[in-house]
């Protein structure tokens, strides 16, 4: 579990465009992760 403020583990994904994303590239920026369950449900 995460606490507020730590660093996230750093990870890659493949955005809908078929680019590569690593949230690396964006150290020494500030970045807010939002996370939502599939299908849009609630949850």
């Amino acid at each position: 579990m995460l606490e507020t403020g730590s660093a996230a583990p750093d990870f890659t994904i493949t955005l809908l465009s078929g680019e590569e994303f690593t949230l690396s590239d964006l150290r020494g920026s500030r970045v807010v992760l939002f996370f939502f369950p599939g299908a849009l449900t609630p949850g």
